[in-house]
């Protein structure tokens, strides 16, 4: 494991006793293949363990893995022919947030998703995936141009949220969200948001109104990272673990509470093991959902889609 956290420490040990045995039978020539089954089978009991019981906190970490695909990946894996479009024809073309038209599953879509960057100069270019206004007006003018001519709507969601700079401020940051928010409620062609990895607040929100809202089983959806959380509460990030426990960020907890609508499962210890078949995983369900979206009434679609972000909640007044 090139990268591993804490709690996956018994598994990259159990890997490194497999390498070492192989490289003493290649070496040696000696028959090690009884030692190698059973170091097999203690590497999948130890996965098995691990990641089926992962708590909040693990998630987040695995959600932020350096070698877990982005947007571009995806759309590179599931999509054909796909052509980016840039800028918000008012200030900038933010590289935070990519789009454009592409091919998936023989017919054509809108695919608009942040993008965080692979390496250190990349993240810094794509500014880690937290969008300006000017990203978010982006996304908005894309997505008309995908009801001009009546093409879905795919959005990938992976934030750490919007970005927090005076000069977004400036120029109308908690704006340009909130008019996403009403136009997306009301787009009217089948809109589905993934969260691919990260899912914070406003700058996750800001592309995340749909018909289907789906998450990835290792991702995190939340109003505040744990970490934020924990230093607003606590004055200190040393509680992170306990406040991703009392937000309730992870899918099963969001899909419990009927804040989302399904949970895309991935590979054994996440997205980054095996990209190709979270991409055709994600591809499918994907398909699916465009399939029955598109069979139904265009206004029975939207009025669905409005009512179940207005029916979550609970309000009391006193």
């Amino acid at each position: 494991m090139t990268t591993s956290f804490d709690f996956e420490k018994p598994i990259a040990d159990l890997q490194q006793q497999i390498e070492k045995v192989k490289q003493i039978a290649e070496k040696t020539k000696v028959d090690m293949s009884g030692t190698l089954a059973e170091l097999d089978q203690q590497l999948a009991a130890a996965k098995e363990q691990i990641y089926s019981n992962l708590t909040g906190w693990q998630k987040v970490q695995i959600s932020r893995h350096p070698e877990r695909p982005y947007t571009l990946q995806y759309i590179e894996m599931m999509c054909e022919n796909f052509i980016e479009l840039h800028g918000d024809r008012t200030v900038k073309d933010d590289k935070a947030i990519v789009g454009g038209f592409a091919s998936i599953g023989g017919q054509t879509v809108m695919v608009i998703g942040h993008q965080k960057g692979t390496n250190t100069k990349l993240r810094q270019y794509r500014n880690f995936g937290m969008a300006n206004p000017e990203g978010y007006r982006k996304a908005l003018r894309l997505m008309k141009l995908a009801e001009k001519f009546n093409k879905p709507v795919i959005t990938l969601i992976d934030t750490p949220g919007a970005f927090p700079g005076l000069e977004a401020e400036e120029r109308g940051q908690g704006e340009a969200i909130a008019r996403n928010l009403l136009e997306m409620s009301v787009l009217r062609v089948p809109v589905i948001c993934v969260v691919i990895g990260e899912g914070a607040s406003g700058g996750a929100l800001g592309i995340g109104i749909g018909d289907k809202v789906l998450m990835l089983e290792h991702s995190w959806y939340s109003v505040i990272s744990p970490e934020n959380c924990s230093a607003i509460l606590w004055r200190t990030w040393d509680y992170k673990e306990r406040a991703a426990e009392c937000l309730k960020l992870t899918g099963e907890d969001m899909l419990k509470n009927g804040l989302i609508d399904g949970i895309v499962p991935e590979p054994m210890g996440g997205a980054h093991q095996d990209p190709v078949a979270m991409a055709a995983t994600l591809k499918a369900r994907i398909l699916e959902d465009l399939k029955g979206l598109k069979a139904k009434d265009i206004d029975a679609v939207v009025n669905e889609r409005i009512e179940k972000f207005c029916s979550m909640g609970v309000v009391v007044e006193g």
